[in-house]
């Protein structure tokens, strides 16, 4: 018998209640990012963003 016939399982790997809680958290995870980054782009100045290929019309529409 290999290894992974004989480990055991994991019952809530892909329960739906743990989708409950992961997708939830990883929504609001990738909400705080884009809060973060488009809170240190906005302290940037112009000519910073033009080095980085960006204008300030970007970083206001930067959702």
């Amino acid at each position: 018998m290999e290894f992974n016939e004989n480990r055991a399982g994991k019952p809530f790997q892909q329960s739906p209640f743990r989708l409950m809680f992961i997708l939830p958290y990883r929504l609001w995870k990738a909400w705080l990012l884009r809060k973060q980054t488009r809170k240190i782009l906005s302290a940037l100045s112009e000519a910073q963003l033009r080095d980085i290929g960006l204008s300030c019309e970007d970083v206001q529409r930067y959702k």
